[in-house]
């Protein structure tokens, strides 16, 4: 059933961008500068074809069934999600990363979850949707994954929506002084 193999792919692309957020979270809490950059850079490269596809063929689809207002939420979750992205980024260039730092990307990769877990339930929404438009959609996440754009190339060069920027420095840290856990860490 296409559905079915619709939601196996979905639900495994939510699993690897889950994975990968909380990778960076810890590399972030270990100020490891080689695994920050190497998890910014699989995260850009997982999520660039994921929201590509989502926007150009999913979300559309979805208006019929959710209506423009909640559609407009989701793309509004990515618009924050590629600014989250690009402060991510520029955090991870800075000169010295200290405690605030990391306390810092860790606020911003908790705000990216909400998106990734609330987007993964969109998979059973998808199961009421004729073959026809599954297999379009899919025909898409084929094209944007074969065309490979990372995130930010993506959002700037093909995306004709405007996203969000974000400070690196616009969350506070949480002033406390106890560790957090990342699950399966």
């Amino acid at each position: 059933m296409l559905a079915n193999r619709f939601s196996e792919v979905f639900r495994q692309e939510h699993r690897d961008i889950r994975n990968a957020l909380f990778t960076l979270a810890q590399a972030f809490q270990d100020l490891d500068r080689d695994r920050i950059s190497a998890t910014i850079e699989e995260i850009a490269e997982l999520t660039g074809p994921h929201f590509r596809y989502e926007e150009e063929a999913l979300y559309p689809a979805l208006v019929e069934i959710f209506g423009e207002a909640y559609v407009e939420k989701l793309l509004s979750d990515h618009d924050r999600a590629i600014g989250t992205a690009e402060a991510l980024s520029e955090l991870a260039a800075k000169e010295h990363l200290d405690w605030h730092d990391s306390q810092r990307a860790t606020d911003f990769v908790r705000s990216i979850l909400p998106h990734v877990s609330d987007c993964e339930g969109l998979s059973i929404m998808v199961e009421t949707f004729p073959d026809t438009q599954i297999q379009k959609v899919l025909d898409v996440r084929e094209t944007c994954s074969r065309e490979g754009l990372d995130l930010l190339e993506w959002a700037t060069k093909v995306r004709r929506r405007p996203y969000e920027s974000v400070q690196a420095d616009s969350m506070a840290a949480e002033s406390r002084e106890t560790d957090w856990c990342i699950p399966g860490a």
